[in-house]
């Protein structure tokens, strides 16, 4: 006798990753979303009264007073011994060379085209000892793809540390008067994109790091990954910006944070396929610097007369939000390119994105239109940042 056979299993999901708060976040009644594989927080519930509730709410307490973010999800890369700085030289597009012990910069893993495997912040431990901060979602891909780089090279040992970090956020005008209340250590003295280590909130060996991805001044804690230590630190820093108006902030607006800040993200203004010419990061591109991966392919590109492309900033000036992926037309109804990131901005009060177009289009500074959901918005262009934060 046959049998039929049974409908075969499907396949179970994998878990998404957990940071050492996720309860805390879960008890304080987050929303939250799978991001990278990571279940994370992307807004917290409206709390208070007025017009400033939930990411609204969380977006302007980092523009006017101070915010926590749980960033433990991202990832981190150690290169130990003799031939670390040659392998960060030849995988990364900045100048690691000119980095002091306790500094920092922005960077990226790239391409042999010059377009992004991820872009990465570079800290100098000491002359042999780098630590490369990476994006959450690719973490995993990062490391192999530098294993695969430089691996075998002598003189370096490559650690995924990713697992055994917590990284705490403190962002907003009042992060150094919040945290000075958890540590002696002189705040005041890091300088931006530097870092050093203390005890904060009784807890020692801490990593104090003064970078940020808000456009505001602030501070990364880094700390041991276990629940206890995590969850001290959090409340210790919750507490002491209490007087200040903190509040606990997810991914939400963390993203409209960054965009009116014009800062990219990986995904969208950064990808395989978009060049550092296109994303006009050719701040931190250090060409005279010597070989490094996909410096050959972004010498050809500006021998041959510039990117095709350039991403750029854009107002909307017609009723109209412009939401990622949305298609970008010229006034004459053309299809020129795409929003790589757009949302309204909560504390310049208007409507702004991103996108990639031609460079003639972006040389011209003409005016274009967002298809939004099938209505043409006019939208007009601006510079990057559309934000600055004020001297104070």
């Amino acid at each position: 006798m046959s049998t039929v056979p049974s409908p075969a299993a499907a396949p179970a999901a994998t878990p998404l990753k957990k940071t050492a708060l996720n309860a805390t976040h879960r008890a304080l009644k987050a929303k939250m979303v799978d991001f990278g594989g990571w279940d994370m927080p992307v807004e917290y519930p409206a709390s208070g009264g007025g017009l400033c509730v939930g990411l609204i709410g969380e977006h302007m307490a980092v523009r006017t007073g101070v915010g926590l973010f749980d960033v433990s999800h991202m990832g981190e890369i150690q290169f130990r011994g003799a031939g670390s700085l040659a392998a960060v030289q030849h995988i990364t597009m900045n100048d690691a060379s000119k980095l002091a012990d306790g500094q920092a910069h922005y960077s990226a893993l790239l391409t042999p085209q010059g377009a992004f495997v991820d872009d990465i912040l570079v800290h100098r431990l000491s002359v042999n000892d780098y630590l490369l901060v990476v994006n959450a979602g690719t973490t995993d891909k990062d490391f192999a793809w530098i294993k695969q780089q430089v691996g075998r090279w002598p003189g370096i040992h490559l650690s995924n540390y990713s697992p055994y970090y917590s990284q705490l956020a403190l962002q907003g005008p009042r992060s150094l008067d919040t945290l000075k209340k958890l540590t002696s250590t002189d705040l005041a003295a890091i300088k931006n994109y530097w870092f050093t280590w203390g005890t904060v909130a009784g807890i020692p060996n801490t990593m104090i790091a003064r970078t940020g991805y808000s456009g505001e001044g602030g501070f990364e804690v880094y700390i041991p990954s276990d629940e206890p230590t995590t969850v001290k630190m959090w409340n210790a820093l919750l507490d002491a910006g209490a007087e200040f108006g903190i509040r606990p902030c997810g991914l939400g607006a963390r993203n409209t944070l960054r965009l009116e800040a014009g800062m990219s993200l990986y995904g969208h203004e950064i990808s395989e396929d978009i060049n550092v010419l296109e994303a006009g990061l050719t701040r931190w591109l250090k060409l005279d610097k010597g070989e490094f991966i996909g410096r050959d392919a972004l010498l050809a590109v500006q021998q041959s007369g510039g990117p095709k492309r350039r991403i750029i900033g854009l107002e909307m000036i017609e009723r109209g939000i412009a939401r990622d992926g949305y298609p970008v037309l010229s006034l004459e109804g053309e299809p020129i390119g795409q929003v790589t990131s757009g949302s309204p901005a909560p504390f310049l009060k208007i409507n702004i994105a991103m996108a990639l177009v031609p460079t003639a289009i972006a040389a011209s500074g003409a005016d274009v239109l967002v298809d939004v959901r099938g209505n043409r918005v006019r939208a007009k262009q601006v510079p990057l940042p559309f934000y600055k934060r004020p001297k104070r």
